[in-house]
């Protein structure tokens, strides 16, 4: 919540409560953001400058409202820090790990670095201050260590009383039997092949590791994943509630009543987080007075009216103002979201290069769901072993804190994309097309053509290096930027092939001029990591030359 100036005000649910107790008219002046977090995840062109709409309908700095809540974060935890130890704690005595889906690309990455730079965790001067984790990583980091008594008993949760209508039986070829009972200890030795699901708010992420001797751990295949997270139900709440009471009467609702559409998501929520597949009874969401009021004040009819007209035997209205929803009304509402996340599932596992999976960890906030856990295990639980973590929402955050402690212990990753810059090459008759010649001092040459880093789904090592050299054009040249492009296809010929994207810049300095054009310096792409690095050296005077990435001014 920002003021209406746009200082801070208020974070989670303070801010949740504070904005449901304004007046109608003030509402309009604050700005109130909820799952402001998948702003990074759907924007395709994510740039400094981008604007998120609050809920009064006006605009702001998507990178000051993430500043901001990180900045919120900071102060609480060296105040409770301070409050537990004999001594003042400072942000120096920090290293702070953010969370971030795997899924994300690098510009989201970026983005959340640098909110962080701009809400004091850290700084350019001094990045490592700040490591960016990835949440199934963080998650299959502490998994790997979890205890039988860390888990929730496969007996806790019935499977059978609901069942998702499913287009394709699910099923997997293995070349040895699956181990589906309970071992004593989840104590993973090298060699051990898992699935991690993390399931969150906004995104479902999927990573597959193999625990490697000395207790690291080596990606299989490169994370996945989608927008299939917990929100996804509360659009299918509000879908449902068009359906019934009109979209013109929702969106009006929604704008004129604030604090009553807080109120009814609330409650929502609070059905949403028990639904279970073992419950018979109806569920009972309990609608706003200003929503049964506005009803009746634009449309003419009652809410009841509504209900009934709508027709479904499922759905009903309680005379104590409730909205009742039968099992299978709320189970149809969960239906689209895990039919996406177990049918990406299935598809992980049917690859061929993966037939050695034989557990699978579901973590995350949205893991707590009865019915999700309900429908992993019944499709899943007979090909490998589901295991869900106690506190199963801590899961990354504990695997997090374990990650700052040692950042290299997931030893090698798969490359998200494949990544390259564009560059000249001598132009062949008969291989390279007409349309890419170009003359350069009475040279032939071929443009546009695309130097590969590192190739889609490419197992990648920490801390491994692609070099490069460059030469200014111009004897007076002091630096220069080169484009950088990615593509979700294994094999590139030219930038300008289709799929192929401009995805961030290389800048390079070269301040020492001496040598005019025949100056050389040596970049070299740091991959392996979460984030991908430049560092460079200026071979002309043997200088560490100055080098950045950047992936939000493409």
């Amino acid at each position: 919540m920002l003021k209406p100036n746009g200082d801070f005000q208020s974070f989670g649910f303070g801010a949740r409560d504070y904005y449901h107790d304004l007046e109608e008219g003030e509402a309009k002046k604050w700005y109130y953001f909820e799952k402001f977090k998948m702003t990074l995840h759907s924007s395709q062109d994510l740039h400094k400058g981008l604007e998120i709409q609050a809920a009064n309908g006006k605009k702001i700095l998507a990178l000051k409202v993430f500043a901001h809540a990180l900045r919120f974060f900071k102060e609480h935890c060296l105040q409770e820090l301070s409050d537990q130890s004999s001594t003042r704690i400072v942000n120096d005595d920090i290293r702070w790990v953010i969370t971030v889906p795997a899924i994300w690309r690098q510009p989201a990455k970026q983005f959340m670095r640098q909110a962080a730079y701009d809400a004091g965790l850290a700084s350019p001067i001094n990045p490592s201050q700040l490591l960016i984790a990835l949440e199934p990583e963080a998650a299959s980091i502490y998994c790997r260590k979890l205890k039988q008594r860390e888990m929730v008993p496969d007996d806790d949760l019935p499977v059978q009383d609901f069942h998702l209508p499913r287009t394709t039986s699910i099923s997997r070829k293995v070349s040895t039997p699956s181990p589906v009972a309970s071992p004593p200890s989840m104590e993973f030795k090298a060699g051990a092949q898992y699935i991690v699901v993390d399931c969150g708010g906004g995104t479902v992420d999927l990573t597959v590791h193999e625990m490697e001797d000395g207790g690291t751990l080596k990606e299989l295949y490169k994370a996945s994943g989608g927008a299939w997270g917990a929100i996804g139900i509360d659009k299918e709440f509000e879908n449902l509630l068009v359906k019934i009471f009109g979209i013109d009467f929702i969106v009006s609702f929604r704008n004129t009543k604030p604090a009553g559409w807080v109120d009814l998501m609330i409650a929502f929520e609070a059905k949403k987080r028990t639904a279970s597949p073992a419950k018979s009874n109806a569920l009972n969401i309990s609608l706003p007075f200003s929503f049964i009021e506005h009803y009746q004040k634009l449309k003419g009819a009652s809410v009841e009216q509504a209900i009934k007209k709508f027709g479904n035997k499922d759905i009903k209205w309680s005379s104590q103002g409730m909205l009742r929803l039968a099992p299978t009304a709320m189970q149809a509402l969960f239906e689209p979201v895990l039919q996406d996340i177990t049918k990406h599932i299935e598809d992980l596992l049917n690859k061929p290069t993966l037939e050695g999976i034989r557990y699978m960890f579901l973590v995350g906030g949205f893991a707590e769901s009865p019915l999700l856990q309900s429908e992993i295990r019944r499709l899943f639980s007979s090909q490998l072993k589901v295991i869900i973590p106690q506190d199963c929402g801590l899961s990354i955050l504990k695997g997090a804190v374990m990650f700052g402690l040692d950042p290299t212990v997931v030893r090698v990753r798969r490359s998200a994309y494949t990544y390259g810059v564009g560059v000249l090459h001598r132009f062949l008759p008969g291989k390279h097309p007409q349309e890419k010649r170009v003359i350069k001092d009475d040279v032939e040459w071929c443009t546009d053509v695309f130097d590969t880093f590192v190739t889609v789904d490419q197992s990648v090592a920490l801390g491994e290096k692609v070099t490069r050299s460059y030469t200014p054009a111009k004897s007076y040249q002091t630096s220069t930027v080169i484009g950088i492009y990615c593509s979700d296809k294994e094999h590139v010929m030219f930038t300008t092939d289709p799929g192929v994207r401009r995805c961030g810049e290389l800048y390079l300095e070269m301040p020492d001029t001496t040598g005019g054009t025949s100056r050389e310096l040596q970049a070299t792409m740091v991959f392996g990591d979460t984030e991908i690095k430049v560092e460079a050296i200026d071979l002309t005077s043997n200088k560490v030359g100055r080098a950045t990435i950047d992936f939000l001014n493409k």
